[in-house]
């Protein structure tokens, strides 16, 4: 089946799991949307979050994808049910392929989750990790500032040390042997949080684990693409394209072309 697979995310941070899923899919067409105007999603209401996401899912309906990824912690924790009820196309969230990694991945049954605010206060995480091994201790830390130092591509930055210090210090004291990052903005702050964090922590990064959903769901429905030939892999964003344009090099590691702006979400 030659329909793409659709992704969305508030930002930037989702294409942490488009690069996964390229790897693992190689073949498939991809369309994925930033929604780059209304970031950051993690510091408004629950309505206003569930409002986006049902836009974000009627754009990326409108592209004719044939599944629909969320990479988006802050609307997979929040929106998620809400779209699922609405919409009979396959639709994946990034919360429990996570959760289930962090689950396989600690020795002492002591998991910690950053993310943003929303996602921290919706418990999605906890939920998901309860459901799996009710013996494990969840502990949550939400790190706003986070997602705009990424967008602003300050990764490498001394200001992305200083502010994982502050946030993620105190929280080393919890006994954690792992840590969730609960936001697809997060794996480009890897060493600055693996520097507070220290070697015996191990970091969970879901996009690997979505992707493999993505495939068990269209392995699953019969939907993966048969035609091994180069795919077509299309940008789309609600706000500047530059900007866009020079962080999403840091993310995927080369030049993007075909980037659109879109301002009828």
């Amino acid at each position: 089946m030659d329909r793409p697979i659709g992704i969305f995310d508030s930002g930037i941070g989702g294409l942490t799991v488009v690069k996964e899923v390229v790897r693992l899919l190689p073949f498939e067409n991809i369309v994925y949307f930033g929604d780059t105007a209304r970031v950051p999603y993690g510091i408004k209401s629950k309505e206003t979050i569930v409002k986006f996401s049902l836009e974000n899912t009627l754009f990326l309906l409108g592209q004719d994808v044939k599944v629909i990824v969320i990479a988006c912690n802050t609307s997979s924790s929040l929106a998620l049910p809400v779209i699922r009820k609405h919409f009979k196309i396959p639709i994946i969230g990034v919360i429990m392929p996570g959760a289930k990694e962090a689950v396989y991945a600690t020795k002492n049954k002591k998991i910690g989750v950053i993310g943003t605010r929303a996602t921290v206060n919706s418990g999605a995480y906890e939920q998901e990790v309860k459901k799996l091994d009710r013996g494990i201790k969840v502990y949550s830390q939400a790190c706003p500032m986070f997602v705009p130092i990424v967008e602003e591509g300050w990764t490498q930055d001394d200001i992305a040390n200083k502010v994982a210090k502050k946030y993620l210090e105190p929280f080393k004291k919890k006994g954690i042997d792992t840590l969730v990052l609960g936001c697809t903005h997060y794996p480009l702050l890897k060493s600055a949080i693996q520097d507070v964090m220290g070697p015996g922590v191990t970091l969970i990064d879901s996009a690997q684990q979505v992707a493999l959903e993505v495939k068990h769901v269209l392995a699953q429905e019969g939907m993966l693409r048969k035609k091994h030939v180069k795919p077509a892999i299309e940008y789309f964003v609600s706000d500047e394209v530059a900007i866009f344009k020079n962080v999403a090099k840091k993310f995927l590691g080369k030049e993007l072309k075909n980037i659109q702006k879109v301002s009828n979400v």
